[in-house]
């Protein structure tokens, strides 16, 4: 139990925690982004582990990591775009396509290593790291807080650039009355069907890019299922933001920390069974669900479809 204490051990909590809570963030970010307009993309898991999967090959095929991070964005944007079609224009159930989107990319993405990797096991090479001259230098946060990847920071940029798109742009207030007053925007001229496919299609690009974060940064290789629930984490961070970017961020590295902590506990040798350990961050999850949950305020026109011309 002392080396929990030791500056070493918190050093690398602290760098774990950022690392696992990128691909909340991103899968958060881009979910919030859709449910604003009025669609819950249920399918960010498949998203997240399609975007790992894509990620993580065309990083080992071209050698370069932001390539790498384009597949997964255009692995991302593929499903964002299947999910707009079937739920925005074909008014088809929003949950029932989700679901069918995660399993089949669950079965799709295995089927694929099993055939190309399961003989071979590549791994890349380890992720580049930025560290920000005097901050990273700091006693014990310094390295785990301040000496991460680049996409890193641009996450958390993200976060800003999302406040000011929501704040003070005209795309940003229409996907909030796509979500809440879909007839007013309507009857604005503006098309309610391609920004609520705009929303959509962008949560899945973050969520991709989120996937091929983990695999090509976080665990440098790709395993099947490695999502592990992150994309329904990014929901839940969504709904719980109340369409505050800056909470999904919050909530991002608290479930970082408690993904992290699942890690650090059994490297630290800690006596409890591993089951109960690998359950924290889902009793998290629950835990939060309880305080918050019922605080929550969805769009009004969250889940339902809209028809063009209807008032």
């Amino acid at each position: 139990m002392a080396g929990l204490f030791t500056p070493e051990f918190l050093s690398a909590l602290c760098f774990g925690s950022v690392t696992a809570a990128v691909p909340l963030l991103l899968s958060g970010l881009g979910e919030q982004m859709s449910v604003k307009a009025g669609v819950m993309n249920i399918g960010l898991e498949g998203t997240v582990l399609a975007g790992a999967y894509c990620g993580f090959l065309v990083a080992l095929t071209t050698g370069s990591p932001w390539l790498g991070f384009l597949g997964g964005a255009a692995a991302g944007i593929a499903l964002g775009a299947v999910m707009a079609v079937f739920c925005v224009w074909f008014a088809m159930n929003q949950t029932i396509i989700g679901i069918a989107l995660t399993l089949s990319m669950q079965g799709l993405t295995s089927l694929l290593y099993y055939f190309q990797f399961s003989r071979i096991y590549p791994r890349l090479p380890a992720a580049q790291r930025l560290p920000i001259p005097f901050l990273s230098d700091l006693p014990v946060v310094g390295n785990g807080l301040f000496n991460h990847h680049p996409l890193v920071y641009l996450s958390v940029a993200l976060v800003f650039g999302f406040l000011y798109l929501y704040g003070s742009t005209f795309l940003g207030l229409n996907f909030v009355a796509a979500g809440d007053k879909p007839a007013a925007l309507d009857a604005a001229g503006i098309d309610v069907m391609m920004t609520r496919s705009i929303a959509v299609t962008g949560s899945g690009m973050l969520a991709g890019i989120g996937g091929a974060y983990m695999s090509e940064v976080s665990a440098g290789l790709f395993i099947p299922l490695m999502s592990a629930g992150a994309g329904y984490i990014g929901i839940v961070l969504a709904m719980l933001a109340r369409g505050r970017p800056q909470w999904v961020l919050y909530g991002a590295v608290l479930f970082g920390a408690c993904l992290s902590a699942t890690t650090a506990l059994q490297v630290a040798g800690v006596n409890v069974p591993t089951d109960i350990i690998q359950m924290l961050p889902f009793v998290m999850v629950m835990v939060v669900l309880v305080i918050f949950g019922r605080r929550a305020s969805p769009p009004a026109a969250l889940g339902l479809p809209y028809l063009r011309g209807a008032r």
